[in-house]
């Protein structure tokens, strides 16, 4: 059993979550490998949701295997744990400081000593500067870095919290409908971004919008009634009767 998720960033076996007798995971078995950009669909109440709960911790599996980054258990860790352990969450809709600047959001999210007497007397150094760059940079808001979070469209929102996430210094990377609100340019950025990102990290994208999935081009798991329905990619499971029904 070992050997099936030594290698692996993310390895659920079997993994089952009931609420009020309702199955929302049902033996959900999935595997994602380091470095590796995956795209997961499915309708609603597919199970996509409560999986990304379980993984984050949430939400504590009824039965199943949950491991991360080569073996860590997760099913008995709580959200504040895992974080530290190196997986970042961005839910749907974006979360950014309004009041404050795109870079000001940045830089409050960098992975460090969040005491009360650590943050009081923390000065910023030059490695923090060129990394608060760095990100500002990959997610195409260093022309707007000095401008109120607030101020952004819902597309750029999206990318700051991208960026806030990636300040963490992830090792995976959870994406809740990025693509959700934007317009199509954004929607083709947002693609490239993530496409990007996974360069240095893993990734997993949960969607809706099939035009986004198959810019992202990767493999695509279908979720139906909390299990692995299909597995492939676009063209692949698109052509699964299977799929095509659900």
């Amino acid at each position: 059993m070992q050997e099936a998720y030594a290698e692996s960033m993310l390895y659920l076996d079997g993994v089952s979550v009931s609420f009020d007798g309702f199955k929302a995971l049902n033996a959900l078995s999935l595997t994602i490998e380091p470095g590796e950009l995956r795209a997961i669909i499915g309708p609603n109440g597919a199970g996509k949701t409560t999986m990304m709960d379980v993984i984050t911790g949430k939400t504590r599996p009824d039965t199943g295997i949950v491991r991360f980054n080569g073996g860590v258990d997760l099913a008995g860790l709580d959200e504040a744990a895992i974080a530290e352990l190196g997986i970042g969450r961005k839910f749907q809709k974006p979360t950014v400081f309004d009041s404050h600047t795109a870079r000001d959001n940045i830089a409050l999210a960098l992975k460090m000593n969040r005491g009360p007497l650590a943050t009081l007397l923390h000065r910023e150094d030059a490695r923090e500067s060129a990394r608060i760059a760095e990100l500002l940079e990959l997610i195409r808001l260093a022309d707007r870095r000095d401008d109120p979070a607030g101020d952004l469209s819902h597309g750029q929102k999206q990318w700051l919290e991208i960026g806030m996430l990636l300040a963490q210094d992830p090792k995976l990377l959870l994406v809740d409908e990025p693509a959700a609100g934007m317009t199509d340019a954004e929607t083709a950025e947002t693609a490239t971004l993530l496409r990007r990102i996974a360069e240095d990290h893993t990734v997993v994208v949960v969607e809706h919008d099939m035009d986004f999935v198959r810019d992202l081009g990767v493999k695509v798991t279908v979720l139906h009634e909390g299990s692995v329905l299909a597995e492939g990619s676009l063209d692949h499971v698109s052509a699964d009767p299977r799929v095509v029904e659900v």
